[in-house]
């Protein structure tokens, strides 16, 4: 009971301490960690490139061959060899699917029919000069096969997978071919624990389960032979190092990481122990990748992708490292860089070992180390003694290393920090590339992709990271799950769910002006005086500039202020206009400058807005007029972009109003100045004549309404019922009529003012009656001014009211007083109205009160 409640209070605690960091999450790391990518491109602004999809998904197994030409893909149920030039033109296909009663036996042990039984291509490599070698799946029964390569097709037979491939197309693997020798990492079957083996020839090793386990919940993701053998002067051998992310059995106080990401290292010629470790290895170590902030104690201790770049020499061998958090709600990536020399002095320090009266807690071992070392390879001074395989080392050894395969100390990345740092990206694969530039040093080019589909390109200058730029790869997200570059065909492959995309490792043309080439820091760019271009298409480089240590030298200074576009703006005061200014790069901030000097003020009350997209001016005034100039500035660099040329017009004086004379005749308005007789009234007098026609259009309708109602009326379409007669219509059905109430149609006087009324009841129209006698024609009206047959007023004094951003007119049919403020011109008050409202932008749909 005791171990048990020590247990839970222990998980407490780390579940505490996994809170606090979390809560600490996101924070404001380094500027020069947390790197925004210099320019952005779109799948649609994408160059030359190329894709290849055929009739299946997860295109993820790729293996590049470069003499030949040829790109082999490995997907779910086909294999392919597609022209690495160009991956659309042309490719041959195998077809290697499960069969039927497969897949069904795979549904009876309760797999996806939709994911898990089919035969996913997990591996894929160069087995000898004619034949590659292939593992698949196979609807959880992993086969694998040889394919002749000059006919691509499969050999006759096939082998069981069991122990070269896992059964689960989601789990984490890694697996080499080195000299006819298999060596894989994954947890074969899903029953199984993760491991690592050495399948072919005899003899078949694997890691130690018991007593001591080697691996806990291993999620494997690379591996890669470092040949630390050539030029040796103590004989030592070649090394296999896999990379993985498994669960932390260090339990502490201090622990608060489920997982922690680790590598692990066995030697080529390791053949077992004689009788311990008996086809087990005897040189397996392992150790803890640190990838963090330490300024925060934040650590990112799940590790997704790894890179080894060799180097000239095994000492100069580089690990680059794609390094996630285990909370799958939260996204950040970081990048961390690795020196294989510090790798190579963990495995020589401390180990850790178990403590037998404490149950999981491991500590640093410091009590005497049996000789020769446990875990070393087998060296010239090793065969001195007489120890020339592993199974002539002592018992001692062998039980030393089954008990302490982890090390004590920690491999830091070099800088003790990142390279790069994300807070809203997941990074999936990364691939380094090394290119050697115009100053004669080499450069590492990262290709990294991410969960939605990007591809991102950076260059690594002096220990930090340039992001040139970031290329959207799919127009529907989905993760890239494997990269490949090709030097002689200057391409990169992206494997992916859907297919295969091939992209050029540059784009230099796309830089218009030198000192947009100097300041992408592409390394395969240079400036040859007229254009940007690559400089592996030049032999003769003396006339190229390239500046990738800085980015900002090695073009003339005129040359950033280049001719450039100049454009008009004529706006009416009291309009928003905005000054456009695209400064195509991520990294650049816009300067603006009117009349030669610079614009500093963008307060609430200074007129002006800035933003990434250009400026804004505030409801224009006539002194804002002058001439705008953008600026990009970007690494100490200003280049001018675009002029304004910014014209504010006062707007015109309202239209003068009628005024009746003594004869009761209005007198004609004044001739308009000549200032305000040019282009820019057309708009206002455009408003006037199209007022006038609505007004026209409105008379005319309602003549049009009198005579239909009037009409309708004669033929007996409407009655007029009694109140009695409304009611039990009413109550008999529950209907509504329509009746028009007026003075004139009728033929009787009414109270309601001409306006339409809403009576309860259903028309009815008796066979057995006449049609009532037509109303008389009312009387010709002795006032001057002529009023219609319906009660409207030529003059139609009116009051506007404005809803939800639409107007409409509440027409008020009585005769008004002439001397009423209400009572003018009805067309000069919509012409008004609309003047103030010209700028307003309407509601696309009004409202139903507005008809």
């Amino acid at each position: 009971m005791r171990m048990r409640s020590d247990v839970a209070w222990l998980s407490c605690l780390q579940l505490l301490c996994a809170v606090s960091t979390f809560k600490a999450y996101p924070f404001t790391p380094p500027l020069d960690l947390d790197v925004t990518p210099r320019t952005t491109v779109s799948v649609n602004e994408l160059w030359r490139c190329r894709r290849f999809s055929g009739s299946t998904v997860n295109y993820n197994t790729l293996l590049l061959e470069e003499e030949p030409g040829l790109l082999y893909v490995g997907a779910r149920g086909v294999l392919y060899a597609l022209q690495a030039s160009d991956i659309s033109s042309f490719s041959r296909a195998i077809d290697w699917e499960a069969p039927e009663e497969r897949k069904q036996q795979c549904l009876d042990k309760g797999k996806d029919n939709k994911t898990e039984c089919f035969n996913h291509i997990r591996f894929l490599q160069r087995f000898n000069n004619t034949h590659l070698y292939t593992c698949g799946t196979h609807a959880f029964s992993p086969q694998c096969a040889y394919i002749e390569s000059k006919e691509f097709k499969m050999s006759s037979t096939f082998e069981e997978g069991r122990e070269r491939c896992p059964y689960d197309p989601a789990k984490g693997y890694t697996g080499l071919l080195i000299d006819g020798q298999m060596y894989t990492a994954s947890q074969y079957e899903f029953w199984s624990s993760p491991d690592i083996r050495r399948n072919s020839p005899n003899p078949t090793l694997r890691t130690e389960e018991a007593p001591t386990r080697w691996l806990y919940e291993a999620d494997f993701v690379e591996s890669a032979l470092i040949k630390e053998s050539v030029n040796s002067s103590i004989g030592d051998d070649d090394k296999i190092y896999f990379f993985f992310t498994e669960k932390n059995q260090e339990h502490n106080l201090y622990s608060s990481y489920s997982r922690v990401a680790r590598v692990a290292r066995v030697c080529k010629s390791d053949r077992g122990g004689l009788l311990t470790l008996q086809k087990k290895w005897t040189s397996f170590l392992k150790a803890r990748l640190v990838c963090s902030l330490p300024d925060y104690e934040f650590h990112f201790n799940v590790l997704r992708s790894m890179y080894v770049l060799e180097g000239p020499k095994p000492e100069d061998t580089m690990l680059y490292g794609i390094f996630g958090l285990e909370w799958k709600n939260v996204k950040s990536s970081a990048i961390c860089r690795y020196s294989i020399k510090d790798v190579q002095q963990v495995f020589e320090g401390p180990y850790m070992e178990n403590q037998e009266d404490s149950g999981t807690k491991l500590t640093e071992y410091t009590g005497k180390v049996p000789d020769p070392r446990p875990g070393a390879c087998i060296t010239d001074q090793l065969r001195e003694k007489g120890i020339k395989l592993s199974t002539d080392l002592p018992d001692d050894v062998l039980h030393f290393v089954r008990r302490h395969p982890l090390m004590s100390r920690q491999i830091l990345p070099l800088g003790k920090r990142p390279l790069l740092f994300r807070r809203t990206v997941d990074y999936t694969k990364i691939v380094v590339h090394k290119v050697t530039a115009l100053d004669g040093q080499t450069y590492h080019m990262l290709f990294i992709g991410t969960d939605e589909g990007w591809l991102q390109r950076a260059v690594e200058v002096k220990g930090q990271l340039h992001i040139i730029e970031e290329l959207q790869l799919f127009e529907e997200p989905q993760p890239v799950n494997n990269i490949v570059i090709s030097e002689k065909q200057m391409s990169v492959y992206v494997g992916s769910p859907s297919g295969v995309v091939q992209l050029p490792l540059s784009t230099c043309h796309k830089y218009a002006s030198c000192f947009d080439c100097m300041l992408a820091r592409d390394p395969f760019c240079a400036w040859d005086g007229a254009a940007c271009v690559g400089i592996t298409s030049h032999t003769d480089r003396s006339n190229l500039t390239q500046d990738i240590l800085n980015g900002n030298e090695g073009c003339a200074k005129s040359a950033a202020d280049d001719p450039v576009q100049h454009r008009l703006r004529s706006v009416m005061a009291g309009d928003d206009v905005l000054l456009q200014c695209e400064l195509g790069s991520n990294l650049a901030t816009p300067q603006w400058m009117r009349n030669a000097q610079q614009l500093r003020d963008y307060g609430m009350n200074s007129g002006y807005r800035i933003g990434t997209d250009g400026l804004l001016v505030i409801e224009a005034r006539p002194e804002q007029s002058g001439n705008y100039s953008c600026f990009a500035l970007e690494n100490e660099v200003r280049i001018h972009i675009v002029i304004y040329t910014l014209i504010v017009h006062l707007p015109p004086p309202p239209y003068p109003t009628l005024h009746p004379n003594s004869n009761g005749s209005n007198l004609l308005p004044h001739p308009l100045p000549p200032q305000f007789q040019s282009l820019k009234n057309m708009e206002a007098m455009y408003i006037s004549l199209i007022t006038v026609l609505g007004g026209l259009c409105l008379v005319l309708t309602v003549v049009l309404l009198y005579v239909g109602f009037c009409v309708q009326s004669k033929r007996g379409k409407y009655s007029v019922q009694s109140a009695a007669q409304a009611e039990r219509k009413r109550k008999r059905n529950d209907r509504m009529e329509l009746k028009t109430v007026s003075s004139h149609c009728n033929g009787k006087a009414n109270t309601h003012d001409g306006l339409l009324q809403i009576v309860p009841g259903e028309a009815q129209v008796s066979a057995n009656k006449e049609l009532p006698p037509a109303p008389p024609l009312p009387p010709a009206s002795s006032n001057s001014e002529l009023e219609y047959t319906n009660g409207f007023s030529a003059t139609l004094p009116s009051v506007l009211r404005k809803m939800n951003g639409n107007s409409y007119v509440l027409l008020q049919q009585t005769d008004g007083d002439p001397t009423s403020p209400l009572y003018y011109s009805f067309t000069e008050e919509l012409n008004r109205i609309l003047e103030k409202r010209k700028h307003t932008q309407l509601c696309s749909k009004p409202d139903e009160s507005s008809v």
